[in-house]
């Protein structure tokens, strides 16, 4: 049964500086439209890069800990019990980090089941993905630099 104090965390993997776990309490518990995860940052460690969804609207509540948010306002510490909301687009870019000594929990909500569009500004890439309860689906990342023409390779019939 999902629980969000004694969650099953699975380790993300990642580069150093990304080590972060994860419990999706929504999948356990058969959710299709509405995704919640229990996250655990160990010290030193950023659960994922600065990003922004287009069809991904989230919330954040501080479980544990006391973890630095960075969006496009700029960066600040949350406090325990504090919630944040990202909206849609650039607007809604974060990234959450634990630069303290202690272990940081947060528990993200978020729509989801429909394919998003996502894009990481420090690394200019663009990703697609959909999120399907079983697992799989499209995942795939692509360097901005490297946009084509929406003409191009395409040929009319015959």
């Amino acid at each position: 049964m999902a629980n969000i104090e004694e969650p099953d965390f699975e380790e993300r993997g990642g580069p150093p500086g990304f080590r972060a776990f994860r419990a999706r309490v929504g999948y356990e518990l058969g959710s299709e439209r509405i995704g919640a995860s229990v996250w655990k940052l160990p010290p030193g460690e950023t659960a994922y890069p600065y990003h922004f969804h287009y069809s991904d609207e989230e919330l954040v509540f501080v479980l544990r800990g006391r973890p630095t948010l960075r969006t496009p306002a700029g960066t600040r510490q949350l406090e325990p019990g504090e919630a944040v909301h990202f909206p849609l687009g650039e607007a809604g870019a974060h990234q959450i980090s634990n630069p303290t000594d202690e272990e940081v929990r947060f528990l993200a909500v978020a729509t989801h089941g429909a394919p998003d569009i996502v894009v990481y500004p420090d690394s200019n890439k663009l990703g697609a993905a959909e999120r399907l309860s079983a697992g799989g689906g499209l995942h795939a990342f692509f360097d901005l630099d490297s946009q084509v023409d929406y003409w191009q390779g395409e040929m009319p019939p015959g």
